[in-house]
């Protein structure tokens, strides 16, 4: 059965925060994988530039998924930025402030990618199958930085 116009715009509002949340982690995930400084930074770094292009990958899908079922991509100025805990520490080695912001950002995505899941159950297939390929992604990365969490605070 194919989503009525509210549905529709609904999952395009969805979709469209999920574009937002996937731009703004690009942003941060540079800027933290340039910053962060020390011995310790260096794998962390290493990730996060790494999944720049994954997280950007996310970003165009979604976008390409927003015009095809007629919404507009936003530009830069229809965009809100939300992930305080991401933004670079005024202490540059501060590893375990940046990995703490990647799992919030993780589990934020995580919620978004969810709720799109559950909208378009029984009318949009095709976004939800989009949805539950980037959930899987999302979680995967989550669980990443949850293991490099544990490994950071044992060494403390």
């Amino acid at each position: 059965m194919p989503a009525d116009a509210a549905t529709n715009e609904k999952i395009v509002d969805l979709l469209i925060n999920a574009y937002n949340d996937e731009i703004e982690t690009v942003l941060n995930y540079l800027a933290n994988s340039v910053n962060l400084d020390g011995v310790r930074a260096e794998r962390i770094k290493q990730s996060l530039a790494e999944d720049v292009t994954e997280e950007l990958g996310h970003a165009q899908q979604l976008a390409r998924r927003i015009k095809v079922i007629g919404g507009t991509v936003p530009g830069s100025q229809n965009l809100t930025w939300s992930q305080y805990s991401l933004q670079p520490p005024a202490d540059s080695t501060d590893v375990i402030d940046v990995i703490k912001g990647v799992i919030e950002a993780e589990e934020q995505a995580i919620a978004g990618y969810e709720n799109i899941i559950k909208e378009c159950d029984g009318v949009d297939y095709v976004t939800q199958d989009l949805a539950i390929t980037l959930l899987a992604d999302e979680q995967e990365h989550r669980q990443q930085f949850v293991g490099y969490l544990k490994e950071y605070e044992n060494v403390g």
